[in-house]
């Protein structure tokens, strides 16, 4: 079945929102270097993705806790969430975003801002809505 306009429409401002709940959480828990890139017109799984660091496996697995427990709180389940048990890199799947969480080391192995460069940046204020005061940790 064809999607409207209407659907499509809700459907990105849902997303979008996801996005914004998940890095949120992602600044909550002091994560490095959060950024979200709008891969919506380079692949068609999903909508965007979010990428945030941590200085330890420890720390990589704390701000996964976050975002889970802030999907959760809003009644949204991750498709899958893989991962978590060793905390090098942790993905979590909710279909329209994907979000990577990895630690520093990893993070810079595996260069998914660079696969990723062509698809646009989300400006954290501009489009997401988050204070820059609340911005204030490192975001990328």
């Amino acid at each position: 079945m064809k999607e409207n306009l209407a659907q499509a429409i809700e459907g990105a401002t849902q997303s979008l929102e996801v996005t914004r709940d998940i890095i949120l959480a992602c600044l909550d828990a002091k994560a490095a270097e959060v950024s979200a890139r709008d891969v919506s017109h380079s692949v068609g799984i999903s909508d965007y993705f979010v990428v945030a660091s941590g200085k330890s496996d420890r720390q990589v697995q704390g701000i996964a806790n976050k975002i889970l427990n802030a999907l959760e709180k809003n009644g949204i389940s991750p498709v899958s969430v893989e991962g978590f048990e060793l905390g090098q890199w942790v993905l979590i799947d909710c279909g329209d975003v994907v979000t990577h969480v990895f630690y520093e080391p990893m993070r810079e192995h595996y260069d998914l801002d660079s696969l990723w460069h062509r698809a646009p940046k989300l400006d954290l204020t501009r489009d997401l809505h988050i204070d820059s005061g609340v911005q204030d940790r490192k975001v990328a």
